[in-house]
């Protein structure tokens, strides 16, 4: 079966969890077996692992014709994609796009990032699908997370084939409720046009049925998972000080994380325990705002901001840590306490995340309840037999959230949409 992908993110390069979680579901899905996935992004970097997946970059995609040589190509392009297959590109544009602002082999730059411009962007990546989709058959056409509807239905349009988009996230859930009506306009159009609907959680898909208007029996749930350990992370040893403990925040510094009830309990269990060092890991919009308020709370010299962590960097992070928090105020799945729990650190959750619905071995408060969240931060660093239980069990668990299940219910998914 062959399956047309286009994504926003793929690892090394990412900036959030969709691209992890885009990377794991691709591999997942070839490890299933008879499974070709082209996956599209808008600017790779080289260093993508190919090995599962056919990557191809919207960047390196011609939109208007340009006299080139092979050599050319290979010089500038070798890293990226064969030679022979920027002229197959070529070969299947299909409008005069010499009035947009194209580089000298006929494309369009995409940052790769989440610039200003991203509409501009997103639009722009609509139209480099209509090339791509001609160029490269398929059964089925999937669209990870809003960015990429538009080139998902265009692509549909061009092909006929069934489209599957998959919901990471909507705006109800970045805005806290205060949406953008562009976005959601862009949300609602791609599920509409959508053959099938795939969503991360059910918490999700109750967002989808009730604030889109879609038909239930249009939406699956399908929880995501996590990539077993490397070999490079297994070895990774961190020396521990035996007299503090660390507690650890990872991940956007948003108002949708709920950083802020984070640093409430932290000031709450510094109250008890003077021996705790609180981490927030990563950078965000809300970053200041929460320096500002760890100095209100008089915590500051307890508290540590490290900046936005990736790849190796996070497991370190995890690895030095003995309680990790993710207090979100809206989480469609979320990865990360997984990864923690991967690395035997208890995690504590918020029940308003996707990951919930499937976590045993974890602690569930309220985002807002900070009396819990601190009861519980204070709890698993004072008692030596509920740290243990949460350490042990919270690996064998996560241990056995693997993406290839996920894979094949996905390709299920894609049957059903296929052979209806």
């Amino acid at each position: 079966m062959k399956a047309l992908m286009f994504g926003w993110e793929f690892p090394p390069h990412i900036l959030g969890g969709l691209g992890t979680a885009s990377y794991g579901l691709t591999k997942g899905m070839s490890e299933c077996g008879n499974m070709d996935i082209t996956f599209v992004i808008p600017k790779p970097w080289g260093d993508e692992d190919k090995s599962f997946a056919h990557i191809v970059g919207a960047c390196n995609t011609p939109i208007a014709w340009r006299d080139v040589s092979w050599e050319q190509i290979r010089d500038r392009l070798g890293r990226y994609m064969d030679p022979q297959e920027y002229f197959n590109l070529r070969d299947h544009i299909y409008a005069d796009f010499n009035y947009m602002h194209l580089n000298d082999l006929g494309c369009i730059e995409f940052s790769g990032r989440y610039p200003d411009n991203l509409l501009e962007e997103i639009n722009n990546y609509s139209i480099v699908a209509g090339v791509i989709a001609r160029t490269y058959p398929c059964d089925v056409i999937h669209s990870h997370d809003w960015l990429t509807y538009p080139a998902g239905i265009h692509a549909k349009q061009v092909t006929g084939k069934p489209l599957v988009i998959h919901v990471h996230a909507t705006d109800f859930d970045r805005s806290r409720g205060n949406v953008n009506p562009t976005v959601y306009a862009i949300e609602k159009d791609g599920m509409n046009q959508a053959d099938h609907i795939i969503t991360v959680s059910n918490l999700t898909r109750k967002t989808v049925i009730e604030k889109y208007n879609i038909d239930p029996a249009k939406v699956t749930t399908v929880h995501n998972a996590v990539e077993p350990l490397s070999e490079e992370i297994k070895a990774i040893n961190i020396p521990r000080n035996t007299k503090e403990k660390v507690v650890t925040f990872l991940g956007r510094i948003t108002m949708q994380k709920g950083p802020e009830y984070f640093v409430e309990a932290a000031a709450q269990v510094l109250r008890k325990n003077n021996n705790v060092r609180f981490v927030m890991a990563g950078s965000g919009d809300m970053m200041n705002k929460m320096i500002r308020l760890a100095a209100q709370r008089n915590i500051s010299d307890h508290f540590h901001f490290t900046g936005f962590l990736k790849g190796k960097q996070v497991y370190e992070m995890l690895k030095a840590s003995d309680v990790y928090v993710m207090p979100s105020v809206s989480e469609p799945f979320g990865i990360s306490p997984l990864e923690a729990m991967q690395v035997g650190v208890p995690s504590i959750i918020s029940k308003q995340s996707g990951c919930a619905e499937i976590l045993t071995n974890a602690i569930k408060t309220d985002y807002w309840d900070v009396d819990a969240m601190a009861d519980a931060i204070y709890s698993i660093i004072t008692y030596p037999a509920m740290y243990q239980q949460l350490k042990i069990e919270g690996k064998k668990e996560v241990d056995e959230i693997k993406w290839v299940y996920a894979g094949q219910k996905v390709i299920d998914i894609y049957n059903k949409v296929i052979y209806r």
